[in-house]
């Protein structure tokens, strides 16, 4: 008679190990998006974690296993935001897009655009921490928007270098991007009651973004993904 041989207990227990794994991330995930949300509308002060949790239908102390105080959630909520940002940078470097400065700059500037009509709540909440000179500010300029500039910064330099921008400091350039990426999120309501033009419609969405691309970068041809030559 054959021998029935029984899978070891480990590994029954890894895809369930995995699923919940796999849960604990989105969790997280729900958690860093509701607070982002949560500090924009309120700021770090008003905003509260039984608020974050009440967004979610969750129950206060999963939030704190999770993150043990607001200041903890709100560093790690904007870290979640720039994450994906970046990953979003990578994905087009691999994905073969025009190494050129000028080029990079378009397709970065353009991610973090749509990143913000995505979720419109992240300028927002980067907004309310200039309100005040306080630690998260200082906090987050080095800890999270120093990578970035040191990877944005030397693009617009090289650009200029090939008199592609204006010859400005970097930063202020650098600033005058994150501006216009935000115009859309910041402006929307007023935008809507002005002209009855909604920052959600698609067409408007790209509209705007293509007079800025052309205002400062130029038209660009093939939408901007021209591709590495062999």
């Amino acid at each position: 008679m054959t021998k029935i041989t029984k899978p070891a207990a480990g590994r029954r227990g890894r895809p369930r190990q995995r699923a919940e794994q796999q849960r604990s991330i989105e969790t997280r995930v729900s958690i860093l998006d509701a607070a982002i949300a949560e500090f924009a509308e309120r700021g770090f002060d008003g905003a509260s974690i039984r608020a974050i949790a009440d967004r979610l239908g969750l129950q206060h102390p999963l939030i704190t296993y999770h993150y043990r105080s607001k200041d903890i959630l709100w560093r790690a909520a904007a870290e979640h935001a720039f994450t994906q940002i970046r990953a979003e940078w990578d994905r087009s470097v691999e994905a073969g897009i025009d190494p050129s400065p000028l080029a990079r700059l378009r397709q970065e500037y353009t991610t973090l655009f749509r990143y913000t009509v995505a979720f419109p709540e992240f300028h927002r909440f980067m907004r309310q921490e200039t309100l005040t000179n306080n630690p998260r500010l200082k906090w987050v300029a080095e800890a999270v928007l120093a990578p970035l500039l040191s990877r944005l910064l030397p693009q617009i330099t090289e650009a200029q270098k090939q008199g592609l921008l204006p010859a400005v400091d970097p930063i202020l350039f650098h600033y005058m991007m994150v501006s216009l990426t935000a115009t859309l999120s910041e402006f929307g309501p007023e935008m809507q009651v002005t002209s009855g033009l909604s920052s959600g419609d698609p067409k408007v969405v790209a509209a705007y973004w293509r007079l800025v691309e052309e205002m400062v970068f130029g038209k660009e041809p093939n939408d901007g993904r021209r591709q590495r030559q062999p």
